[in-house]
């Protein structure tokens, strides 16, 4: 029987000189048959967070996501429930603890209730959902929380009307103020934390940073600016469009005085911030949070694994290599444990970092609608 060693006994593996977006092209077969079964990478980094996409399809087209003649997978391409039942067991054996269902846009999915309650019932610690909140109702919120679901994070890259329109090419014209809705209906359902998503981008929304701190501090959820990646499908990313975590904080404090939170979870991927006026102090649901994964990369940190829809295993965001999953589901399914086994090796060779200000970093193939938010 294999000798099992702890985490604090594996030593990260050191990277090498030339490595395009910090990966090295570990081979997934080189993982100790040593090391516990759990979700650990040759960098010592445990894996305790899954994000699972549901669909790559959308209703929007966000600016920084998707060309508006994007064409969208053969839904007979993508995992069915049962199968990403399957996959999302197999994470929590090996360790997961957190799920998150992703897209795509999730509430498109024509079983995404039978989806949430075959994943609660795994006895995930949290399982929360990202939605740009354009198709959320107050019945369809309670339904959620009823299957399982326990925390919503939307998407909202402007309160200003026109801008909203052109940042999302929403072709429904659902409108921010749906939107901001959904958000009031999340938290009176008791779907919270309530954390809400903008991308900023320079020449687009940075305009909008003070408005929505504003929407945050009166309705009372986190909201969390995130800066401008690499991840668009027409690839079109261009550094001078981005907005730096220190300007965007700048842009945030012209509603009120920030004060920064001290971090209580290393993994976070979030700054945050509360109102310094703000008598509930860090009681206060009102909160500024600062993703920046260019200007302060956080990956050394990280604890997340993505799922595509169509059943490829992402280890990073800015992964340049997927690793399959749907030849252990189709034809013929394989056990269990054949599919820890894939996520096993594939989580080995996880990059050390995505490499964003790297002279040579590369763009992924896909883009976030495709992989998984």
């Amino acid at each position: 029987m294999p000798t099992q060693v702890s985490l604090t006994q594996l030593r990260p593996r050191k990277s090498p000189p030339g490595e395009r977006n910090g990966h090295a092209h570990v081979p997934a077969s080189a993982r100790p048959a040593s090391l516990p079964r759990i979700l650990v990478d040759s960098h010592g980094r445990a894996i305790r967070d899954l994000r699972l996409s549901l669909t790559d399809r959308c209703n929007f087209r966000c600016v920084y996501c998707m060309d508006p003649d994007v064409r969208f997978a053969d839904p007979r391409s993508l995992m069915t429930v049962d199968e990403m039942t399957r996959v999302a067991r197999a994470c929590v054996a090996l360790g997961v603890r957190h799920v998150r269902l992703t897209g795509g846009e999730p509430t498109v999915h024509p079983k995404l209730t039978q989806i949430i309650e075959a994943v609660a019932a795994l006895g995930v610690d949290d399982l929360s959902m990202t939605t740009n909140g354009s198709l959320c109702t107050p019945e369809l919120m309670r339904e959620w929380k009823r299957a399982g679901l326990k925390r919503l994070t939307f998407s909202l890259d402007a309160v200003t009307p026109e801008l909203f329109d052109a940042m999302t090419r929403d072709r429904e014209r659902s409108g921010a103020e749906r939107v901001v809705q959904a958000i009031r209906d999340a938290i009176a359902e008791g779907l919270g934390p309530v954390k809400v998503n903008a991308v900023v981008m320079r020449g687009r929304n940075e305009q909008e940073v003070p408005k929505l701190a504003a929407l945050a501090r009166r309705e009372g959820f986190e909201m969390r600016f995130i800066e401008y990646m690499p991840l668009d499908s027409g690839r079109h990313w261009d550094r001078g469009m981005l907005v730096a975590a220190d300007e965007i904080v700048r842009l945030a404090s012209k509603e009120a005085t920030l004060t920064p939170l001290a971090r209580t979870d290393p993994h976070s991927t979030s700054e945050t911030y509360l109102f310094a006026d703000d008598p509930r102090g860090d009681h206060s649901p009102a909160r500024i949070g600062i993703i920046a994964p260019v200007t302060r990369p956080f990956c050394g940190q990280c604890s997340r694994l993505r799922i595509t829809a169509d059943a490829k295993i992402r280890p990073c965001l800015f992964s340049l290599e997927e690793f399959d999953l749907m030849s252990h589901l189709r034809p013929g399914p394989a056990g269990d444990h054949a599919i820890e086994n894939a996520l096993l090796a594939a989580v080995w060779a996880k990059q050390k970092g995505h490499g964003i200000t790297s002279a040579d970093f590369v763009q992924p193939a896909r883009p976030m609608s495709a992989i998984g938010g």
